[in-house]
């Protein structure tokens, strides 16, 4: 049997990221299930850094971690994290009001420009002429998600740390204050303190262990890629996404990636993408830009796991000693894991608390199980 101090389950970016914080402090070992780290969610995002997504909690966890995505620690990687991308939200006469509300939440976070018509198509020459208004913030990061799960790999395994691959959890008991984890393969570890970062399957993970579920909600998004039209300059193409949630696309390897920003309902697996969303994707495209989507090269979908609120859950069960949550980063996971590793951290091994933002009550997972007054 195996006794760290910690174990985490799942290794994804959120698990991946509190395990080589928590691997400073104490031993560490982290439980995927699948046989490589980052299968389902954390390979499969649009890996921006930006500011239009989600409200005020994601954006301040979002720039707590930009100074450690711009500026990350030697012990960390010797590659980038990603590059300078500038981020566009782009409306319609008819949505300025919207935007306006967007530009002024996101003006407390980041430096943002307002575009008139002709500003919004020199940034982006792909839009149709009825995209009239626009904010750009040009310190967007375009982030690598291989560079940041190699980089929390790297940082566990020098702490001493250790990562177990095809480790699919299938039984999960307490005493006499010890977690003690079975695998499929027949092997056992133990430990005082779990941490269920299993993404989609964290309520699986929390009924195995006898704790109450917290509620979470997979919902799949799909992305689908194509040639952009003969001439356009993708080097220079921002990250554009339109006021509502309906549509973003960027520049990918040579071509172009969109999303028609789908939150379909799903039970964990492996997603797969539905031939609906893959043909909104393109007639969105066509739509919203001058762009004709004559062939689909490659076409993928991964799931975004909710929490009932939105917000992260991070923190100790209340109805299980040595139950950890850290589960629903809702698709902004890779923007905002430096900051909530740090705040894992904070709560498991009591460094101090980093976020001035952000308290401890809005990550609680006791929020879901509070009775009403």
């Amino acid at each position: 049997m195996s006794s760290p101090d910690i174990l985490v389950i799942g290794g994804g970016i959120a698990g991946l990221s509190a395990a080589a914080e928590l691997s400073r402090n104490a031993r560490v070992t982290v439980l995927e299930a699948e046989e490589q780290i980052g299968f389902h969610s954390s390979g499969r995002s649009a890996t921006m850094l930006h500011y239009a997504l989600g409200d005020r909690l994601v954006r301040a966890l979002t720039l707590a971690s930009r100074e450690f995505i711009e500026n990350p620690p030697e012990d960390f990687t010797d590659v980038a994290l990603g590059h300078r991308m500038p981020v566009l939200v782009h409306a319609r006469e008819d949505e300025r009001v919207a935007l306006d509300a967007l530009d002024a939440e996101i003006s407390l976070f980041a430096k943002l420009e307002r575009l008139d018509a002709r500003g919004v198509h020199e940034l982006c020459p792909l839009l149709r002429n009825d995209a009239l208004h626009g904010i750009a913030d040009f310190n967007g990061i375009r982030l690598d998600p291989h560079a940041l799960l190699q980089g929390n790999l790297r940082r566990l395994r020098h702490k001493g740390g250790d990562l177990r691959t095809g480790a699919r959890v299938t039984a999960i008991k307490r005493s006499s204050g010890v977690w003690r984890v079975s695998t499929e393969q027949g092997e056992t570890f133990s430990a005082p303190i779990i941490v269920n970062a299993a993404g989609s399957w964290a309520d699986a993970v929390a009924k195995l262990a006898g704790v109450q579920p917290l509620g979470l909600q997979p919902k799949r998004r799909t992305i689908i890629t194509f040639d952009a039209p003969p001439g356009t300059n993708l080097d220079r193409l921002p990250f554009a996404k339109t006021i509502g949630d309906e549509l973003y696309f960027a520049p990918e390897s040579g071509r172009l990636f969109a999303s028609p920003m789908d939150e379909v309902p799903s039970d964990p697996c492996d997603a797969q993408p539905d031939e609906y969303e893959v043909a909104l994707a393109a007639s969105r495209m066509e739509e919203r830009t001058t762009v004709q989507v004559r062939q689909i090269h490659s076409k993928w979908a991964g799931l975004r796991t909710f929490t009932p609120d939105k917000h992260p859950a991070a923190g100790f069960a209340p109805d299980a000693e040595g139950f950890f949550w850290l589960a629903g980063q809702g698709g902004f996971g890779l923007q905002t894991s430096p900051a909530m590793a740090a705040i894992v951290g904070s709560l498991i091994a009591g460094d101090p608390w980093c976020v001035a933002d952000v308290s401890v009550e809005e990550l609680s997972p006791a929020r879901f199980f509070r009775q009403p007054a």
